[in-house]
């Protein structure tokens, strides 16, 4: 497994931006498939975005199509998601996930290594 801790979070507008990094541990970082989740309060937790080894292929949720994007370097062992034209409905605990499967589930079950998450707010 790897160690994984969120940090970005914080207040905004609606309509801003806010960009989340997810920084790991060790060399194996380009070995995983990585995503971001969220979990606002008393609902589950969803996936927002994926993204393979290479960085060459991504999913979105629909709620986020074309306002998030999800990003890595390898060489700087970092996950990115990048969220432009905020909403409200977009307050959440966002998480960032590793994963040793194939493909791009979108299925929290499919990650094995998670971070404690950090809080996004968008008011309105």
């Amino acid at each position: 497994q790897v160690q994984l801790v969120e940090s970005g979070g914080g207040l905004v507008q609606a309509g801003g931006s806010l960009r989340l990094s997810c920084a790991t541990s060790g060399r194996t970082f380009s070995t995983y498939i990585m995503g971001w989740f969220r979990q606002a309060p008393g609902k589950e937790r969803e996936f927002v975005a994926a993204i393979s080894r290479n960085g060459g292929s991504s999913r979105y949720a629909d709620s986020v199509k074309g306002r998030f994007t999800i990003s890595r370097d390898n060489a700087k062992i970092t996950l990115y998601l990048q969220m432009d034209r905020l909403k409200p409905e977009d307050t959440a605990v966002y998480y960032c996930a590793a994963g040793s499967m194939y493909g791009l589930p979108n299925n929290a079950a499919e990650f094995s290594s998670w971070g404690p998450g950090t809080q996004v707010t968008v008011s309105s």
